[in-house]
């Protein structure tokens, strides 16, 4: 059996790959495995299937003889924070993040609130395998009523991260894209003085990601426009990713957050080594604007997951992704989107300047394009053959290509796509590399497959 598990837990289409019954092994297994017999935090994003997968999950739980607390619709970091905090056995997460409404995900944690170790997957996967394939719950009625007062812990938690600073008179647009940040980033911002308007702010599992959110920024600019504010913000489906747009229209993407954030603690002396931990999507005038001021950048594989193995190992306070998903020692290295808001809009306020001035501060970014090649196959189910030659292509491209740009190729992990960043000095070098390598790309794989 192929492992179910991707780059960030089980990810796929609801009733294709993440099927109910999928998801009462994974809440069996995992009750299963854990030899602590505290509760089990569990928490989803607001999609549709999400109640579904709910049900499957308690009830395999349950009938591992393991019991569970619900917390409902919530941001993602939630679930970490809670079970160290609370001293939980572990955490399910269903959500699939920045993914559009029809797929959905399943990302667990461990007792220090982390991300759950390859071995355990393995050992979840083994006894998954293990299980009769026709498995299904008893079907009994369970309590889901959610925990409220956790809940509350949580949102209190993002408020203290505040050191007593406020943010009264700032003007702060939020996009909560139908997501788990509608259940408590307005919540949190107001709570802290500032003048607050939300958009995409229900819980709309249908329109989740659907042309807003972190990954399509047009609605935010748009209510920037319309209603001029000093910052504005903009969630993914479970709130872990933030990206932020100046009162200008300018993005403040993951690596203009790290540049800026990462300065800040080198000034304070803060930052081990000055040192950053992002991928190998950062941009290169984002590294040696770094470079400049005496920091090192360290690269690792498109992940949140390698960024945080690369923060234990190399003792690091600070790193993320361009994509917004950013790890502070805040709040034990989970990625949070409103916490990573709130200390940007933190320092706008301390300094007493607008992310406008701030931003141009920044570091000046060469010219990047990231495109997807649309596949018609899930590339971790194709013939080992197919991709051991697909892999070798990818490597034969980086090749051709690196002396006029730096690329970086990689399948998705959550999605049947090719990601194809091209970044060099100018535009027109980059528009023109990229349309003939994604071109020659997607004839070569598909002379491979077919």
């Amino acid at each position: 059996m192929q492992s179910i598990f991707g780059t960030d837990g089980i990810r796929g289409k609801f009733n294709e790959e993440i099927t109910y019954a999928l998801a009462y092994k994974v809440g069996y297994s995992l009750g299963s495995n854990l030899e602590n017999n505290n509760p089990i935090l569990i928490g989803r994003d607001t999609r549709i299937s999400g109640d579904i997968l709910l049900q499957a999950i308690t009830r395999g739980i349950n009938e591992s003889g393991k019991k569970f607390i619900n917390l409902g619709i919530c941001p993602t970091p939630a679930i970490p924070f809670l079970i160290k905090k609370e001293k939980l056995s572990s955490g399910i997460m269903i959500s699939a993040s920045h993914n559009p409404p029809e797929y959905n995900g399943i990302k667990i944690f461990d007792h220090n609130g982390q991300k759950i170790t390859k071995i355990f997957e393995n050992k979840i996967q083994k006894l998954i395998e293990e299980l009769n394939p026709n498995l299904t719950s008893s079907r009994k009625e369970i309590s889901l009523k959610t925990n409220k007062e956790l809940m509350d812990i949580y949102i209190k938690s993002l408020i203290k991260t505040m050191g007593g600073e406020n943010l009264n008179g700032m003007k702060i647009i939020l996009d909560t894209c139908y997501g788990s940040a509608t259940t408590c980033a307005k919540k949190i911002f107001q709570n802290l003085g500032a003048d607050v308007r939300v958009i995409n702010n229900s819980k709309n599992g249908s329109k989740i990601n659907m042309n807003c959110g972190s990954t399509n920024l047009e609605p935010l600019k748009k209510a920037l426009r319309e209603s001029p504010a000093d910052i504005g913000f903009s969630f993914d489906g479970d709130a872990d990713r933030v990206i932020g747009v100046d009162s200008m229209g300018n993005v403040l993407d993951g690596d203009h957050i790290l540049f800026l954030w990462g300065r800040e603690l080198m000034e304070q002396k803060s930052l081990t080594n000055n040192l950053l931990i992002s991928t190998q999507m950062a941009n290169l005038g984002f590294e040696k604007a770094w470079n400049k001021i005496g920091g090192t950048l360290y690269r690792t594989d498109v992940g949140d997951k390698y960024v945080h193995e690369a923060i234990v190992t190399k003792r690091a306070v600070l790193g993320g992704e361009q994509s917004g998903h950013i790890l502070s020692k805040i709040n034990n290295f989970s990625g949070d989107g409103i916490l990573t808001a709130l200390q940007i809009s933190k320092y706008c306020k301390k300094k007493n300047i607008t992310l406008n001035d701030w931003l141009k501060s920044s570091f000046e970014p060469f010219p990047q394009k990231l495109t997807n090649i649309n596949l018609d196959f899930n590339i971790n189910k194709i013939k080992p053959k197919n991709k051991i030659l697909i892999d070798q292509t990818i490597k034969n491209f980086h090749e051709i290509y690196s002396d006029n740009c730096r690329i970086h190729i990689r399948p998705s992990g959550t999605e049947p796509l090719m990601r194809v960043l091209v970044e060099a000095k100018n535009h027109k070098k980059v528009d023109f590399l990229s349309i003939e390598i994604t071109n020659k790309l997607y004839l070569e794989i598909n002379s491979i497959i077919n």
